[in-house]
């Protein structure tokens, strides 16, 4: 029998666990490692920062969904990774031997470094996590009754831009409703060479209508932005030129600011040597596996992918949810061929689909392949992509609940290209 663990119980973590037991069945034991003892629906985190959700509405207490399919649930922090002994080292000293281990933890969020930057420790928010986003809304509410100028964006390193320009138009969304938007000046400032690059180079059109929504919202911004200082209620930001020189040098004064960090491997996944990228995300064959730690697999946000190309400001490749499905179900499936005595031979297909909702609106996007040259380039608008994120929260949360593994973002996406297909012809 062997011990296969799964290091995280996010977006990637828990239908891994799920996958992982049906696919095994009940021969070898899983067991799930987390910091917190819920799992949280990240992509739901702007509407929580504007009170359009309650943190009961997108968190689910682990223990009892685990319990329920026979998969052991162990809520600590890794102090070590001991790759060489096969196991992990917790804080309060517990160590877990592992035959396969699965990382799935998600990003450091790297607030410390810029100056002043971060929930915690600094002047800015976050929706990143649930707890951060809570602390977002709490600060909105401050916005309401005492109104001023917002920044929202994305810093250097971030790696995923969407929340950002969600935030932005929901955050206008919010306080058109309450009626103060126009005592709110609101600038988008982002690391992406130009509105819409996404850290994908751009999707179809998604450089002019994302420029037409922030237009239209009223949204002034600045890209090639590098925030290098945040003191309380004013930010520091250098704008570059194309050759990375600085072209001009911003001041803003705020009122409440929301900023994506950059994103970092988190401190026990970067310390194992040879396992991670300088930034500490590890780095992975075309099996999701480690060329130095073949035991170690390893999928999502926290995988080292390089950027689709080189921006004057740092700027990260995304790892949307469908990538995500499919590295999970391809490590699923190398396990089980090993176990079996098969040779790995399963790929995830890197392809990015993104829905993204905009408050009144939304805007989806398909690049099939993720990096260009791309077969599939799919980029629209519409109030169905808001109803669609919504229906897309609900049945997440829904196969979280009931512990279903089959993977559905794929067949959802082949369907659209299918249709986009159908149209070019």
């Amino acid at each position: 029998m062997a011990h296969i663990v799964v290091l995280g119980a996010g977006i990637g973590g828990m239908p891994a666990a799920y996958e992982l037991r049906e696919v095994l069945g009940n021969e070898h034991e899983i067991t799930v490692v987390n910091a917190n003892d819920f799992f949280q629906f990240v992509p739901s985190n702007p509407w929580l920062a504007v009170g359009l959700r309650k943190r009961k509405q997108i968190t689910l207490p682990l223990e009892p969904l685990l319990k329920k399919h026979n998969i052991n649930l162990i809520v600590g922090w890794v102090e070590t990774i001991d790759a060489e002994g096969n196991q992990l080292i917790l804080k309060d000293g517990q160590q877990v031997a592992y035959d396969y281990l699965l990382i799935t933890t998600g990003p450091k969020l790297a607030f410390d470094e810029i100056e002043g930057s971060g929930p915690v420790n600094g002047f800015t928010q976050s929706v990143c996590t649930v707890e951060h986003a809570e602390k977002s809304h709490e600060d909105y509410l401050k916005l309401i009754d005492d109104p001023g100028h917002a920044v929202v964006g994305a810093v250097q390193f971030a790696s995923c831009f969407g929340p950002a320009y969600e935030y932005a138009a929901i955050l206008d969304t919010a306080l058109r409703k309450h009626k103060v938007r126009d005592q709110v000046p609101i600038t988008f400032i982002t690391s992406e060479p130009y509105i819409g690059h996404l850290g994908l180079g751009g999707v179809g059109d998604s450089k002019g209508m994302l420029e037409h929504e922030l237009r239209e919202r009223h949204i002034k911004w600045i890209t090639n932005a590098k925030v290098t200082k945040v003191e309380p209620g004013k930010m520091f930001v250098d704008e570059l030129d194309a050759s990375g020189e600085v072209a001009k040098q911003h001041e803003l004064e705020f009122k409440h600011s929301m900023l994506l960090p950059g994103f970092k491997g988190v401190d026990p996944v970067a310390n194992v040597e040879g396992l991670c990228n300088p930034r500490g995300f590890v780095i992975v064959d075309k099996h999701q596996r480690s060329p130095k730690y073949p035991n170690i697999y390893s999928a999502g946000v926290c995988i080292a992918i390089p950027p689709v190309e080189a921006t004057p400001v740092p700027t990260g490749a995304p790892k949307t949810g469908y990538m995500i499905e499919s590295m999970v179900t391809a490590i699923v499936h190398n396990i089980k061929a090993e176990l079996t005595g098969y040779p790995v031979a399963s790929k995830a297909t890197w392809n990015a689909f993104c829905l993204a909702d905009l408050g009144d609106t939304g805007v989806a996007f398909i690049a099939i392949p993720q990096i260009p040259p791309r077969n599939v380039t799919w980029f629209k608008e519409g109030k169905w992509v808001h109803w669609s994120k919504i229906a897309f929260e609900k049945y997440f949360l829904y196969k979280m609940r009931k512990g279903i593994s089959e993977p559905f973002i794929e067949k959802w996406v082949l369907r659209l290209a299918g249709i986009v297909r159908l149209k070019k012809d």
